[in-house]
Parts: structure tokens; sequence; C-alpha cells
């Protein structure tokens, strides 16, 4: 009798855990949306849209709406990857180093990894990255070939390329835009 409990016991202080940490990152999402809210719209609005995706994520996994899918991710095992993602932005993250912290193959953590996050995990690191190179941007002097290197791009031409892709212009004039309208 005393096997059973202690498996429900480790279940239940797995979902507090998994609850606890969603619940942390949802706050610091908001927290960041509020403070960026008056400087930096798109920011705030990228901010309160990874805390709405995380949120939705959880309900449907709570309500069993993801259990006709197969092959996504545990919700331990996106909390864990997402985790790992932001700490590590600032070196190069192989698809095997993440199915290793999902404790998945990696051909089976890429397929899920795509099916839980909308995306495969490479546009999602570089969505990552470009997100806190714009947050680094805002809230630092420091010149952009060093935020290239602190958030895990090659250099700056490598971060200039990839922001042009993604917001239609450079850095530097993003940055300059931005500067411009916090001094108004």
């Amino acid at each position: 009798m005393d096997r059973p409990y202690s498996e429900a016991a480790d279940v239940s202080a797995r979902i507090d855990l998994e609850f606890g940490s969603l619940a942390n990152s949802l706050v610091l999402l908001l927290e960041a949306a509020r403070s960026e809210l008056e400087h930096d719209r798109e920011a705030a609005k990228t901010s309160l849209a990874v805390a709405s995706s995380m949120l939705q994520l959880e309900i449907e996994r709570r309500s069993g709406a993801t259990g006709s899918r197969t092959g996504g991710l545990a919700g331990w095992q996106i909390a864990r990857v997402r985790c790992f993602i932001d700490r590590n932005l600032h070196r190069t993250i192989h698809a095997s180093d993440l199915s290793a912290v999902a404790r998945l193959s990696t051909a089976h953590f890429s397929r899920s990894f795509k099916q839980a996050f909308g995306e495969p995990p490479h546009a999602y690191i570089v969505r990552r990255r470009l997100e806190e190179a714009c947050h680094l941007m805002l809230t630092s002097s420091s010149a952009l070939s060093e935020i290239a290197l602190t958030v895990g791009f090659s250099d700056q031409a490598h971060l200039s390329k990839l922001f042009r892709d993604a917001f239609g212009q450079s850095p530097g004039n993003w940055r300059r835009e931005r500067d411009s309208m916090c001094r108004r």
C-alpha cells in the first residue's frame, strides 16, 4: 500500500511543480508586458502572446483536449525545454541537447516539439534570440555586436539578417525608432 501512495504523492508533487513553474513564467511575462506597455507596445504584445499561448496549452493539457493528438510534449517537458532554451540562448543549442532535457529521442522530440510549439525547435530558438535581442536593445546601451553575441548569434551581421527578415528593418533603425519614441 505504501507504493501506490508514494506514486500518487510523486505525481501530485510533479503537478504542483509544473503549475508553480507555469504560474511563475506567466507572472514574469505579464510583469514584463506591463512595464513594456508604455515604451514598446510590440514587446508588450509579444509577452502577452507568449503568456496566452502558455496558458492555453496548459488549459488544453489539463482538460485532455490534446489527448486526441499523439506525440506531443508533456507539460513538464515543455517547461524544462523552455527554461533550458532561455538559459542557454548565448550558446549553440542542438536538437540533441533539447531531446535530452525532454528525455526523448531526437527524432521523436523534434516532431513533438513542433506539435507543442507550432514551429520547429530551430525557428523557436531564433525567435527567442530575436526577442531577447529586442529586450537588450531597449534596456541597455550595449553595442549591437555585443548583443548579437550575448543572445547566441555568430556576429552582428547574422543578427541583422535575421532581424531584417523578421521585422523588416535593421536592428539599428529599430533601436533608434524606439529611442526616439521614449524621448518624446
